[in-house]
């Protein structure tokens, strides 16, 4: 087996041309012509399956050590498609701390068809088993929670899972294959909105899926083509581009997230530093021992005396958006933005602060992001003298 920044540049060949093209086409057709009415064909029609989506597939497959790997339209399409696997009637245990997104498609969509599920903090294995019912199928988390970042093993939470015969789930965004491998963990599905570091240019929106067996394959490839929320041969293409430089994208925002959290820990401006690198951050053991790395995303909450709306409107190199891993750095007010659906209670009991604040670290200069954190932490606070 080829080493994995190789793999990341190659992927697998589709031996589909005969023009010597170092990339697979883009194949934009919608159908493709029998040979005969009974030819047994790989493509029929491109939601079925498509030739530049398969390389994007087979490659997440490949990346994750999985059996088969799957594209769809957005991170959010891929997430639907794994818990469509499931009946009215099943129970699922889901993590206290996921994606807005993930949380308003369980309890808006899900709960009213009738399944069940039960919030816990899944870096307990107790408060796991105690939630365990006879109707119970899957636990579904993330590795690093968004936004606080908090750990979950993924090895603690698929031991008891596997103990109980359940599915485990795990959505890996914030570390992608390059930082971690949940298959090889004891996971059996992992997710990835591939928006975000896969593609790592802030100009596709995408989401894959790989998964451990041929029988949980089959389960998804069924809903990928019912549904339909496949990724275009083109936004294919864009993703596939994209993990090319995954490897050297991530030690780059490695390095430049080190320099951040060093800079905010000492500034007298933020109260609090979120982010497992940090010997002291709750997770740090675990990430450390499951993880090639604590990836780009770092949070924090300012200080009482700084204005947090304030702080982000003042940013000038820093981009105020949602969304993260990208190669641009970018930043967002949580209870404002990404979390804002949830409601001011439900906000607190997840531990979001008016004054949290969540940066995905680009690969810009480290000094340039530096600068622009400290003018702005300093021209939004009410003692700038400090």
């Amino acid at each position: 087996m080829t080493e994995f920044l190789t793999r990341l540049v190659h992927g697998r060949s589709q031996n589909d041309n005969n023009t010597g093209a170092v990339n697979v086409p883009i194949y934009t057709s919608s159908t493709y012509a029998y040979e005969t009415a009974s030819s047994k064909v790989k493509y029929d029609y491109s939601r079925s399956g498509n030739p530049t989506r398969n390389y994007l597939e087979e490659q997440v497959a490949d990346l994750e050590n999985g059996t088969r790997g799957f594209a769809f339209s957005s991170g959010v399409a891929a997430i639907h498609a794994v818990l469509a696997i499931f009946r009215p009637g099943d129970h699922i245990i889901i993590s206290r701390q996921i994606y807005g997104g993930t949380f308003r498609l369980i309890h808006e969509y899900f709960e009213r068809w009738g399944i069940e599920t039960t919030p816990v903090d899944m870096r307990n294995p107790s408060e796991i088993e105690a939630a365990v019912r006879d109707n119970t199928k899957a636990v579904y988390f993330e590795t690093f929670s968004n936004p606080l970042l908090e750990v979950t093993s993924v090895r603690d939470v698929s031991g008891v899972a596997s103990k109980h015969g359940l599915l485990t789930i795990v959505d890996n965004t914030f570390l992608t294959p390059y930082l971690q491998q949940p298959l090889d963990l004891g996971a059996d599905i992992v997710i990835h909105s591939a928006t975000k570091y896969l593609s790592g240019h802030s100009d596709v929106i995408a989401g894959v899926v790989a998964v451990r067996n041929e029988e949980l394959a089959e389960r998804i490839y069924f809903n990928q083509n019912a549904l339909g929320g496949v990724l275009s041969p083109e936004d294919s293409n864009l993703v596939r581009r994209g993990i090319q430089t995954l490897g050297v994208r991530m030690d780059r925002h490695l390095e430049n997230a080190e320099a951040v959290v060093h800079f905010l820990v000492e500034s007298p401006f933020v109260k609090k530093v979120f982010y497992p690198g940090l010997e002291d951050d709750p997770g740090h053991e675990v990430a450390g021992r499951e993880c090639r790395g604590f990836g780009g995303i770092v949070s924090f909450e300012v200080d009482d005396s700084v204005d947090p709306e304030k702080f982000v409107n003042g940013l000038e190199l820093i981009q105020l958006a949602v969304s993260l891993g990208a190669v641009e750095s970018l930043i967002e007010l949580p209870s404002k933005m990404t979390h804002a659906e949830l409601s001011e209670e439900e906000q607190k009991k997840a531990g979001i602060t008016p004054g949290l604040v969540r940066l995905s670290v680009g690969i810009e200069d480290a000094e340039d992001i530096v600068a622009d954190l400290k003018q702005a932490l300093e021209a939004a606070s009410e003692n700038q003298g400090r």
